[in-house]
């Protein structure tokens, strides 16, 4: 179970820990400004460790590493580190929809229960809503029977079924197609529509058409029952239960407080099994394997031209009353200039995306998933950081909101 406890020391370490990024000697004009940034956002946000990768079209490629793979101690943060990708999963899963679409095997206009009996507006709900997020489905992860079960059995092995039966006990939140609602049921369905038409399990599929392709050989979609992270990883945390961050992640007040000064210190997550998100949030990655991945994902490289224009020109806003905010599209979100996603799973948050006009990619890992204020870790840092490279930007909402909900 998820457990408060109270270590001044090993936070006090962490204090002065993330603030060690590396040294930087030489290389890009903005690493020093990007290093300085990050080490007073983890400072203030008590952000444990993060790995940054930046490639400038102008000034060339760097990556830093800062604070503490372990609290309490002093273990560096590595490159090579494996982490978990969470919703980053889920730009692969719509990824081989789109393959699949190529190969003539479905189409975006598919309904659903085409595939799948039993789903809610099943008839109505097709491929494309789904990958969009605008299927209207009750996502699972919201029921509260199911966050008290992640609490008490956090390594237990969930089934798609399982997921999908708590799911469609609620009714849909909205009809198909009216209104963007991010759901992980959505992933999970989409992860089983792959699973019938390549007749392989959805791992398999993930690495014959995306890992080795990309030559990705840190990543990895685990079978359901295998809850380990490959070495060499960092620990993961978070704040608060499951049960206690189904409305919001942000700490009540007092805890916010207590955990900026070190006397609350973040759940260790890093043995629970991930297998709830499956092809929503499963996977483990590298930063270099998805600083490669975005390239593709944005620049092309797994679609043929045409789908790939199709899929970045499906990004429409998240919320129709701000068109220059956040986007989201078929498995593929939209921050101000930069295009790509996040994933936060508890312990760890990624974030991974490229300017299509510019080339501008950044990707970023931490071994935190929230912090105090119920901020996504790595969306802290990117905000830190985009300044430098868009001095009059601001930085819009996260378009995939809670991603763990």
């Amino acid at each position: 179970m998820r457990r408060l406890t109270v270590l001044p020391a090993a936070v006090l370490a962490l204090g002065l820990l993330a603030g060690c990024g590396t040294p930087a000697t030489t290389g890009p004009a903005f690493v020093a400004e990007v290093q300085t940034r990050i080490d007073a956002a983890m400072r203030d946000n008590v952000i444990p460790g993060a790995i940054v990768r930046i490639a400038s079209p102008t000034d060339g490629e760097w990556t830093g590493t800062f604070g503490t793979a372990t609290l309490g101690t002093d273990d560096p943060m590595t490159v090579d580190d494996h982490v978990r990708a969470g919703s980053i999963t889920k730009t692969m899963t719509s990824t081989v929809i789109l393959q699949l679409l190529q190969e003539g095997k479905l189409a975006l206009t598919d309904p659903i229960g085409k595939y799948r009996a039993g789903v809610p507006n099943g008839d109505r709900v097709t491929i494309a809503q789904l990958a969009e997020m605008r299927s209207g489905l009750y996502s699972y992860t919201f029921d509260r029977g199911f966050n008290e079960t992640l609490d008490a059995d956090p390594g237990k092995a969930w089934t798609p079924d399982e997921l999908l039966a708590i799911a469609f006990a609620h009714p849909p939140n909205a009809e198909p197609g009216t209104t963007f609602e991010y759901s992980n049921t959505n992933i999970v369905l989409l992860g089983l529509v792959i699973e019938q038409l390549t007749g392989m399990p959805v791992e398999k599929a993930f690495q014959e058409r995306i890992f080795t392709p990309l030559g990705m050989t840190g990543s990895s979609l685990p079978v359901r029952t295998d809850a380990a992270i490959p070495g060499p990883h960092p620990r993961g945390y978070s704040f608060g239960t499951n049960v206690s961050t189904i409305d919001g992640y942000a700490l009540p007040e007092a805890e916010q407080a207590a955990a900026k000064t070190g006397t609350l210190e973040p759940n260790d997550e890093t043995d629970a099994n991930p297998s709830w998100a499956w092809t929503a949030g499963g996977a483990i990655s590298t930063v270099p394997d998805l600083f490669t991945y975005v390239g593709a994902l944005v620049g092309g490289g797994l679609l043929d031209p045409a789908t790939q224009k199709l899929r970045l020109d499906s990004i429409q806003p998240t919320d129709p009353a701000e068109a220059g905010g956040g986007g989201y599209g078929i498995g593929i979100a939209k921050f101000g200039p930069i295009v790509g996603h996040d994933g936060q799973i508890p312990g760890f948050m990624t974030f991974t995306g490229q300017d299509p006009t510019t080339g501008l990619r950044i990707t970023i890992a931490t071994n935190l998933a929230t912090v105090p204020s119920g901020e996504g870790s790595a969306l802290t840092l990117l905000k830190a950081i985009l300044p430098v490279f868009y001095p009059d930007m601001r930085l819009p909402g996260d378009p995939a909101a809670a991603p763990t909900r």
